[in-house]
Order: C-alpha cells, then sequence, then structure tokens
C-alpha cells in the first residue's frame, strides 16, 4: 500500500473550502484516496457512472440536503454536468448557516472540461487539486527504474509481473479509444486516434508538426490539432511550451509533446521491459519526458514550465520559473556520467538561471562546474517539493 502526497492536500482544502475538484486521469488512484477520505469523515459516496446512483439525484436538491452535516464524494462529476448549480445552492444555503468547508468532494477525469462546467458556477466556492501517477517521490529509491518502465498508474506499476503490467496498460488505452473519448463528445474513429497516438508516442519530445502528421493521418492540420487538444484535455499528453523571453536571438516557437506518463508511451510502443527499452530509439526522449514530469508535478503552485531553445543550437530541456521569478534551468541525461552539452552554457548564458541541475540516473549528486550540480531525479524533485513548505 503506497501513501499518496497528495492525500494531505485534500484534507487540507476541505478544511478551507466547501467544495475540493480532485482531478485526474482514469484508474489514477483518486476513488481509492476519495474512499480513505470518506472512511474518516464518515462520507457519502456515489459513483456516478452507475445509472442508479445518478438516479438519486434525480432532485438532487432534496437528495443532498439530507447530508448537509456529511461530506459529499461525487465520483466522475462530468457525467452530471447540471449538478454544478443544484451544489452552488447547497453551498450558498449551508453558508448561511455557518456550514462554510468540507460539503463535497468531486472526482473528474478531464481537467478542462470540469473546469469549463465548474468554473462560474461554484466560482469562490471550488479548489481544484490535480492528481497525478505515483512520482518518484511516492516510491522506493530502488523502484525508481521500474516506476519509469511501467509508469505511475498504481495497477500498473504494482502488477506482479511485467507482462501483466503492460497488459494493464493496454486495457487501460483501449478503455480510453473505445469508451472515454467518446463519452467526451469527440467523434474520433478508435483506430485513428490510437495511430495518432502512437505517432505520437514515436514523436516523444519532439516539436510538434502538424502537417507531417497530417499528412501520416491523412486528415488536415486542424483536426490533428483538435486531436492533440483532447489528449491535453484528458490529461494523457503534455504540451511543453516554449519559454517566453526577449534575448534578441531567433527561438523555437512550437510546443513539445510528451506522453505524461512512460508507462503509457511504452504501451503504445509495445516495450515489455527494461531491457527491450535500454534498446529501443525511444529511451532518451522516455527518459527525458520522465524526469520532465515529475519534476514539474513535483514544484511549487504557479511555477512556470517551458524549455528555451535558439536556431542556433541554445537549449535547455526545462526551464522552471518559480514562484517570485527565480529560474532554475535543468538538462536531462540518461547516462550516469552526467555532462551537459554546449548548448546548455549558451542558453544559461542568455538566460543568466540562479540554478542548473544536469539529472542523470543514477543518485550521486556532485558539481560538473562552479554553477551547475549533476544530479539524481528523486533528490531535485525532493528540493523542488520543499519550497512549498
Amino acid at each position: 500500500m503506497l501513501t499518496r502526497k497528495i492525500l494531505a492536500t485534500v484534507r487540507q482544502a476541505l478544511s478551507r473550502q466547501a467544495s475540493v475538484a480532485l482531478i485526474g486521469p482514469r484508474q489514477v488512484g483518486k476513488t481509492t484516496l476519495a474512499l480513505q477520505i470518506g472512511e474518516e469523515q464518515n462520507a457519502l459516496y456515489l459513483d456516478l457512472e452507475d445509472i442508479q446512483e445518478r438516479d438519486k439525484l434525480i432532485n438532487a436538491a432534496v437528495f443532498l440536503s439530507a447530508y448537509e452535516d456529511r461530506l459529499v464524494i461525487l465520483d466522475e462529476i462530468h457525467r452530471v454536468p447540471d449538478l454544478f448549480l443544484t451544489l452552488r445552492g447547497l453551498i450558498d444555503q449551508g453558508r448561511r448557516r455557518g456550514q462554510r468547508t468540507g460539503r463535497f468532494l468531486l472526482l473528474g477525469s478531464a481537467s478542462l472540461d470540469l473546469m469549463r462546467q465548474s468554473g462560474e458556477s461554484l466560482a469562490g466556492r471550488i479548489s481544484y487539486i490535480d492528481m497525478t501517477p505515483l512520482s518518484v517521490l511516492e516510491v522506493p529509491a530502488e523502484a525508481i527504474e521500474n516506476l519509469w518502465v511501467r509508469g505511475g498508474f498504481p495497477d500498473g506499476f504494482l502488477a506482479p509481473g511485467e507482462q501483466q503490467s503492460l497488459s494493464w496498460r493496454k486495457d487501460l488505452l483501449r478503455t480510453y479509444l473505445e469508451r472515454d473519448v467518446p463519452m467526451f463528445g469527440a467523434r474520433i474513429p478508435a483506430e485513428t486516434l490510437r495511430r495518432f497516438w502512437t505517432m505520437l508516442a514515436h514523436n516523444q519530445g519532439s516539436l510538434i508538426n502538424a502537417s507531417r502528421l497530417a499528412a501520416g493521418l491523412e486528415v488536415s492540420s486542424q483536426t490533428v490539432s483538435r486531436y492533440t487538444d483532447l489528449l491535453v484535455d484528458l490529461l494523457l499528453v503534455r504540451r511543453l511550451q516554449p519559454y517566453p523571453v526577449n534575448v534578441g536571438k531567433r527561438l523555437v516557437k512550437s510546443p513539445k509533446v510528451y506522453i505524461r506518463d512512460s508507462g503509457l508511451l511504452h504501451a503504445l510502443l509495445n516495450i515489455a521491459d527494461r531491457n527491450a527499452l535500454l534498446g529501443h530509439p525511444v529511451v532518451g526522449a522516455s527518459w527525458e519526458g520522465f524526469v520532465i514530469e515529475n519534476l514539474i508535478n513535483a514544484a511549487p503552485a504557479f511555477t512556470v514550465p517551458g524549455f528555451y531553445r535558439t536556431s542556433g543550437g541554445a537549449e535547455i530541456d526545462l526551464l522552471l520559473e518559480l514562484p517570485g521569478g527565480e529560474r532554475w534551468a535543468i538538462e536531462v541525461k540518461r547516462s550516469r556520467a552526467a555532462k551537459p552539452a554546449r548548448g546548455f552554457y549558451e542558453a544559461c548564458e542568455d538566460l543568466k538561471p540562479a540554478r542548473r541541475f544536469v539529472v542523470h540516473a543514477g543518485l550521486e549528486r556532485y558539481p560538473i562546474s562552479e554553477d551547475v550540480q549533476a544530479i539524481g531525479v528523486r533528490e531535485l524533485a525532493d528540493n523542488l517539493s520543499r519550497l512549498e513548505m
């Protein structure tokens, strides 16, 4: 049983806000965490994927009013989008009676979709919390390589064998393609989206070239953008934007795209285990995406992530602008002999970041030069997470 670091964040949010939305991909562990909180607080749990549970909310105001003294957990809230206005009324009624916190815990599988539905109706009454797959801070240090290979979805990570883990991840991909995507209203053939998703996997960490992807799928560039938007909304793909800065040089302006979970990336490419991964051309890009995702998720709230690249070859894999404006420059290397390329030093001369790191595959920390440190992903993620304390 792994303890999720976000558990304390959810408890704290419920103690200060009337409603909390816990948002993350399907099977990331939202329900398990919510049920744990529910046991602590004698909560009412409703799974809105169950038609019988949804029927209880035909007259939602009357039904939920009977539980005004208890936390109510509403799972898969996007199934009943009209419910948000009712929740607003119940929260406002409770506030007039002095009940201001801990009314509703809402679970959703698509961030932007959920925010569009609840943004206006629950403004000032809701906190949003992103729940990611397991991170390097939630598994033992000796399990980091396994986390990289299998990804952070708990059932895939904890599977008894490599083949069982791969099969579980492929089943999850199929669920998204055949069930979840149509549920969110996108009329995309499952096989077309699978091909597109696999093309993104082969281009892990590359600049988005919509025209080339469109030609491969025999669709328009606008359609490729729509497919990408959908996978971003479902929290499965990250678009890492170029860092906006005026340095008087010609900058790359296209975003880079990453499959957010390394385990899903490997399932899309049919990579079964560590040995197969180490011999695959995607190994470097896979490690880069794994490190970037863990560091972004560990960084303080309101950190601005990006990358920096000029036409002349100056490049920083990940640039974090922390709250307050301090910049950290991060180069990612799979090799334990962490030596940054010349372009990293040139980029640092352009941007003058306060901290400069090269993340390698080991656990050791040592200086590379006077102002550049080699460091493991776990230690750097821990350093970033402590900035919030």
